[in-house]
């Protein structure tokens, strides 16, 4: 039965989310440039459920990472060892993704290091992280909140791939041809 205690404390969750933090920090101080690319401009079309599933997608993120305040590692328990594999998996997909976000030039799109392998890291990275801290407490909750986070972050990659599209056109096209939407073994 997946049920978990409730305290705030140094040996919490938070601590698996914070590379969201660090993550943040480091796109923030990258160039101007860089940062514009991290989110598709407000004025791309969208439905009126597409901006729905943002807002829902970026609440519930926010809400698992305040609710990782209050979730204890089971240190040295066997659903610890399985959630910081799950976890350090996620977080060295989102390590790499940002490295290839950041060191390709803005204006082009991104085909290089594990973005060579997923269409999407960032995202899969995500849920990953959020899943491995939600096993790693053995909480329901963060597990059922890294399932709504990667449904809301699946439709939110297609906006990205519409908009993706728009900018590069058939490079993007052959690219979607080529990578799969998360990962897995090139088409």
């Amino acid at each position: 039965m997946l049920t978990t205690t409730i305290k705030i404390g140094i040996w919490n969750a938070w601590i698996f989310m914070s590379v969201f933090i660090l993550q943040l920090m480091v796109i923030m101080f990258s160039n101007k440039s860089i940062r514009k690319r991290s989110h598709v401009p407000t004025d791309f079309r969208q439905t009126l459920m597409e901006k729905y599933i943002g807002v829902v997608a970026n609440f519930v993120w926010l809400l698992a990472l305040g609710y990782s305040i209050f979730l204890p590692l089971l240190l040295g328990s066997m659903w610890f060892y399985i959630g910081f594999f799950v976890f350090t998996f996620g977080a060295l997909l989102l390590l790499f993704a940002t490295f290839s976000f950041i060191i390709t030039p803005a204006n082009e799109l991104i085909q290089i290091g594990v973005y060579s392998i997923s269409r999407h890291p960032m995202y899969l990275a995500t849920f990953l992280i959020c899943l491995g801290a939600g096993i790693a407490t053995i909480s329901f909750i963060m597990i059922i909140l890294s399932v709504i986070i990667f449904i809301c972050l699946y439709y939110e990659s297609r906006v990205e791939e519409r908009y993706c599209y728009k900018i590069y056109k058939d490079l993007y096209k052959e690219y979607m041809d080529r990578v799969p939407k998360w990962l897995g073994l090139p088409k």
